[in-house]
């Protein structure tokens, strides 16, 4: 069986992204012990990661670089915001705690739309909150092996995830 739209994948990688000076720098090792597991075609993985397995079989290797504008998208500075402080106060939240930069702050737009921010500036007033991917703009270097791959359930395929040994438990 290989790698195809509807099939539970399950993979191992190494994923290196370039650091300040273009030197790659290895920030995610998945290994067999706890494994990544998708359903090929509605992860939500990028598409040119998808596209790069697609055809694999289990035991199959692959090393391949996804550029930014196949994998998050290329920076964009809109996407970093100045929200008033008052924004961030409830009964339940420390503010002080909450904001601290390099907290990640999950939100949700006017639209409804859950996002997440991460708190890069603190001035008197407002919070500085960058909402881009963490890995946007960057090119990502991956390296790993397929381990298996298996017909998806009718039911992961309506819930749009793995279930079962590794996957989502209900």
């Amino acid at each position: 069986m290989k790698v195809e739209k509807n099939n539970v994948v399950t993979l191992t990688y190494s994923l290196r992204i370039p650091d300040q000076d273009g030197d790659m720098d290895v920030v995610e090792v998945v290994t067999e012990q706890d494994p990544m597991l998708f359903i090929q075609g509605i992860s939500g993985l990028p598409e040119g990661f998808e596209s790069q397995i697609e055809g694999l079989a289990p035991g199959d290797t692959f090393d391949f670089t996804v550029e930014a504008e196949e994998g998050y998208g290329e920076f964009d500075p809109e996407a970093v915001v100045e929200l008033p402080k008052t924004v961030f106060q409830t009964d339940e939240v420390n503010q002080d705690e909450l904001l601290q930069i390099g907290n990640i702050i999950p939100m949700t737009n006017e639209d409804g739309e859950r996002m997440h921010g991460q708190v890069v500036e603190l001035k008197e007033e407002v919070v500085v909150m960058n909402f881009n991917h963490p890995l946007a703009g960057k090119s990502m270097h991956f390296e790993g092996q397929i381990i298996s791959v298996r017909p998806a359930t009718a039911e992961e395929i309506d819930h749009g995830h793995v279930h079962g040994e590794g996957g989502h438990h209900h």
